[in-house]
């Protein structure tokens, strides 16, 4: 995220489970009140199905609905975020995600890659919501705007991505995600290419 240093204009000289503050000019070093506790997370997922052509004999919002219901094993990205589906309807998507502290970066919160892969995956699924059988995306860009952190204590929250545009070449869909308040965390906006194999220009 970037948008805050840390206290007393320190560096970090060594990023582990123990970090030492440096001061930028060189003139002291000091530690931690609290050395940090070594912790571990074990990350369980199911290998993704290697016929993924079967995948494609259904609609996008065929196949969002079958990983909603446990049908189809979730894609192994969820597991680092803890990414769960609430709701898939044509055009729309909700989603959940579990921050913790797994997920953090040098200044104390959760890191812009969490808030990226969340909003990604919702811009995403809505535009994959919306294709017919044999119809696949690809995402071509993703703009992010944080407007607040995230951190270990926010909680589960709350992510609704929706179409926008429909084309036939690219789909264009925002994201946004909330707190358990209803806050807006963070805001996106995504393009997404549809590739559709069976197309002939």
């Amino acid at each position: 995220m970037g948008s805050a240093s840390p206290p007393g204009n320190v560096l970090p000289s060594r990023l582990g489970a123990v970090v030492l503050y440096q001061a930028s000019k060189g003139m002291s070093v000091t530690e931690p009140s609290e050395v940090p506790v070594n912790r571990s997370r074990t990350i369980h997922y199911q290998s993704p199905d290697p016929a993924q052509a079967k995948l494609f004999e259904r609609t996008g919002l065929e196949q969002l609905r079958a990983l909603m219901d446990g049908t189809i094993a979730p894609p192994p990205i969820s597991s680092h975020v803890g990414l769960e589906f609430v709701s898939v309807a044509d055009g729309e998507v909700v989603m959940t995600a579990q921050p913790d502290e797994s997920h953090y970066n040098p200044i104390g919160s959760i890191h812009g890659g969490f808030f990226a892969t969340v909003l990604d995956s919702a811009c995403g699924c809505a535009v994959h919501s919306t294709l017919p059988a044999g119809v696949g995306y690809t995402s071509l860009e993703l703009k992010v705007s944080f407007l607040r952190p995230i951190t270990a204590e926010t909680g589960i929250v709350t992510a609704r991505g929706w179409v926008t545009r429909r084309g036939r070449n690219a789909s264009f869909a925002e994201a946004d995600i909330r707190d358990n308040e209803g806050r807006v965390l963070a805001t996106a906006s995504s393009t997404c290419l549809i590739i559709n194999p069976g197309r002939t220009r």
